[in-house]
């Protein structure tokens, strides 16, 4: 699987997020034990305009955006036995009894109140337990989406994945 950049003729996936013009960018995501991802997955470098994610069928490509949604969207806001479950992954060798995915933005434009370059927000679950992480320090879930908003990522301006087939 490949992150192709993309250049403004050609037609892709985006991947940043826009506020008022201004696009809030992925610098890198980590995925581990989620879905088809066992090992460390690091996925990156992220153009600033566009991407496309690439790949021969059943390589993980929809488990990219299943990882961004984990973090950042209500798909998987709540969550039963059976359905964490489903998100760790199943494969051979030893059992995986937790995931995680780490999203790092580029905050070069302050977008994020921290004086940071980047802002790393990370969610792990295992079979109980649901954590939230911001510059690997725990916060609750409120306080992840508070940050979110705070970039302007809000349920009034939300950001779109739009994927294969939809």
């Amino acid at each position: 699987m490949h992150i192709k950049q993309v250049f403004p003729a050609e037609t892709g996936r985006r991947i940043s997020f826009d506020r008022a013009g201004h696009d809030l960018i992925l610098s890198q995501i980590l995925i581990e034990g989620f879905k088809t991802y066992k090992n460390l997955t690091k996925i990156d470098p992220f153009d600033p305009r566009h991407n496309v994610i690439v790949g021969k069928n059943g390589s993980g490509k929809s488990n990219i955006f299943a990882a961004i949604q984990f973090v950042l969207g209500d798909k998987y806001a709540t969550l039963r036995g059976e359905e964490r479950q489903a998100l760790l992954h199943e494969g051979a060798g030893r059992d995986v009894i937790s995931a995680s995915v780490e999203i790092l933005f580029d905050n070069s434009d302050s977008r994020f109140p921290m004086e940071k370059k980047e802002v790393s927000i990370k969610r792990t679950i295992g079979l109980k337990k649901d954590e939230y992480f911001v510059n690997h320090t725990h916060a609750s879930k409120t306080e992840v989406q508070g940050l979110l908003e705070t970039a302007g990522l809000t349920k009034e301006n939300p950001y779109n994945i739009v994927q294969q087939g939809k």
